[in-house]
């Protein structure tokens, strides 16, 4: 689902307007980007919670040209989700094998 199919659930779930819900989900992107810049973790129980987490430096190879190469230190956006959203995924998908893939399936 992309931004403009969840505004279109959004609204039909809500009553908003199409305006609306995407001024309400562009409102609640903002909050959370604001958060994580400050430092500030949002959390949404039951849902998960979103933080900002360092990564220290580490040491790879490039697979095109074999060259040892450093990925320097970073502070990335995470999220975490909540045991009620796991729960509920956990029951509404299975894993089924795709090849030599896993992929997730609605349970039937």
């Amino acid at each position: 689902m992309n931004k403009g199919e969840f505004v279109d659930k959004l609204s039909a779930k809500t009553g908003l307007s199409k305006k609306d819900a995407r001024v309400a989900l562009d409102a609640v992107i903002d909050l959370i980007t604001e958060s994580l810049m400050s430092n500030e973790e949002v959390l949404l129980t039951g849902f998960g919670k979103f933080e900002a987490r360092a990564r220290k430096e580490s040491k790879r190879i490039n697979p095109q040209t074999q060259e040892r190469i450093t990925i320097p230190k970073k502070v990335v956006p995470a999220f975490k989700p909540g045991k009620n959203l796991k729960d509920i995924v956990a029951k509404k998908l299975k894993v089924v094998k795709d090849g030599a893939a896993l992929k997730a399936e609605v349970v039937r």
